[in-house]
């Protein structure tokens, strides 16, 4: 199986997440694992992403955060599974509150600069109601220091298969511990593909 694992807000292909769930899929599990940097424009990133899934066989998602907004959007779109940890459900509310007014357009490096223009881009794409919910797993922890987990609960259940664990933070520091269960609910959907084909 070919995972993409994509990154949250101003965090980067070498986060703990990321290379935590490389180093299992490389000894252990023997997936492939991708990791696009996705510091660029959404409209960038998820055009950079769809061309990954649309070359790759038998694609999985793993999203973080604003990584988790990513995935549902492109789970949806080609109708693959994907596992959110604490996902961002309205990222341009979110920005909106931590920046302000003030501070947008806000410089996340030297090649992006977000805007409000992306922030309404963000917006207009969000899918309203999940089409393939039973594709997702969604992980969440009720200590998110960053992102209210009722708002991921409501969105997602009931349909979907979400656990939430009191306290934990938005990094999800416990989140080596969680590999093997997303790697079993994604091999789940690996077997179903072969039987078909």
């Amino acid at each position: 199986m070919n995972i993409i694992y994509l990154h949250g807000f101003q965090s980067s292909p070498f986060s703990i997440k990321g290379q935590q769930l490389y180093q299992y899929s490389q000894y252990i599990s023997q997936h492939q694992l991708h990791l696009p940097d996705l510091n660029a424009p959404p409209d960038e990133v998820l055009s950079t992403v769809a061309a990954m899934i649309e070359k790759l066989e038998d694609v999985a998602l793993v999203g973080s955060s604003l990584g988790g907004f990513y995935a549902t959007q492109l789970a949806e779109k080609f109708n693959i599974p994907a596992v959110l940890i604490n996902p961002a459900v309205e990222p341009w509310v979110l920005f909106r509150t931590l920046f302000g007014i003030e501070q947008l357009p806000y410089q996340v490096n030297e090649k992006w600069t977000l805007d409000n223009t992306q922030l309404n881009f963000l917006e207009q794409i969000a899918v309203q109601k999940l089409q393939h919910s039973e594709n997702f797993l969604v992980l969440l922890q009720q200590g998110d220091e960053v992102l209210d987990y009722r708002q991921a609960e409501q969105f997602y259940r009931p349909s979907s298969f979400v656990v939430t664990e009191m306290q934990g933070n938005h990094a999800m520091e416990n989140f080596a511990e969680k590999i093997p269960m997303l790697l079993a609910f994604l091999s789940g959907f690996e077997a179903k593909n072969k039987l078909k084909g």
